[in-house]
């Protein structure tokens, strides 16, 4: 059997200013595939890779984070088709983290959603990742 070449063929799409967690954990911000973007889990990182403390302006910057890299691929969340939320504690921030993703979430239809409770998003408290249906 022929052993099978490794060609990287992954089409990454990056923001114009790229954040210490990318090149810390080893993983692109976005990867266009088939017709769809898709995004990696984006939380409320500073530049320097360290998390906002407030939650809500955590959230809000993971948000923006979530819009830069959408806008660098021509994309807004208009776009996104599918977003899966982490949380740490739902219990007690799903209410105050959910009003404030509203902000951003536009109006219906929505996509599609999944929140996940988690115990642990390495010092974050919330994290966003979407899929986004590129244009024809």
């Amino acid at each position: 059997m022929t052993p099978k070449t490794q060609t990287n063929t992954r089409d990454v799409v990056s923001p114009p200013s790229r954040h210490a967690l990318y090149d810390a954990h080893r993983y692109s911000p976005a990867i266009r595939a088939n017709g769809l973007l898709f995004v990696s889990g984006q939380v409320g990182s500073r530049a320097d890779g360290s998390p906002e403390p407030d939650l809500d302006e955590q959230v809000r910057l993971a948000f923006r984070n979530l819009n830069a890299i959408l806008a660098e691929a021509g994309l807004s969340f208009d776009d996104v088709i599918d977003v899966t939320v982490f949380m740490v504690d739902p219990h007690t921030h799903f209410e105050r983290a959910w009003a404030v993703a509203a902000e951003f979430w536009g109006q219906a239809p929505y996509p599609t959603a999944t929140a996940i409770g988690v115990t642990w998003l390495s010092g974050f408290q919330f994290e966003i990742k979407v899929i986004a249906k590129l244009p024809e």
